[in-house]
């Protein structure tokens, strides 16, 4: 089925406030992206709140897909499939697009925890956690929810250094790095156990 107007508008704010973040970004800047009218844009969503909940759960859900995509086509064993997740970001650091992360970007722009944007970037995360525990459990290791919180720290880690260090360091030359030295203390730490 072709994509409606309503998921063209979402899928151009979403890479818009990816891009720009959430504040510093227009209405305007959002109906040029997406080539759409300000009635179409109105005729969907009454706010620009609105629409910022809707870019965030449609990155939340590309952003999940693709990682399994990737971990399910790329390892075959439970640790290789553990591993894969540090590979993913790896790619995911190196491309393009990379612009750090919509949900990490959202909560230093919310400053309020109940919001709605903080709320949904504490979901991402959390649903990101519950995932690699599936995987330690999978791999048959003791406290999969202990390693789970203990990669996704690494993960997010990761992520920050990609964006604030590994784009500028060096002319910006290998953003990757972070996430290839992330796997290597997963390693460690799956070999201790």
């Amino acid at each position: 089925m072709p994509p409606s107007r309503r998921d063209d508008l979402i899928d151009a704010a979403m890479r818009v406030f990816y891009r720009h973040g959430f504040h510093a970004s227009s209405l305007d800047d959002i109906q040029k992206e997406g080539g759409i009218s300000r009635m179409t844009l109105y005729n969907h969503f009454k706010s620009k709140d609105e629409l910022v909940v809707a870019a965030m759960r449609r990155r939340d859900e590309i952003f999940r897909n693709r990682l399994m995509k990737f971990v399910d086509s790329k390892a075959k064993t439970p640790r290789e499939r553990l591993l894969a997740v540090f590979d993913f970001h790896e790619d995911w650091f190196t491309g393009d697009e990379f612009c750090g992360c919509m949900f990490i970007n959202a909560s230093a722009e919310f400053s309020l925890a109940e919001s709605a944007p903080r709320r949904l970037a504490a979901e991402h995360k959390l649903e990101i956690e519950r995932y690699l525990r599936t995987l330690c459990e999978a791999a048959g290791l003791d406290d999969p929810e202990g390693l789970a919180k203990q990669f996704n720290i690494l993960l997010e880690g990761a992520i920050v250094t990609a964006r604030v260090v590994g784009q500028v360091a060096d002319g910006g030359k290998d953003p990757g790095t972070a996430a290839r030295l992330a796997k290597r203390m997963a390693v460690a730490i799956l070999d201790a156990r």
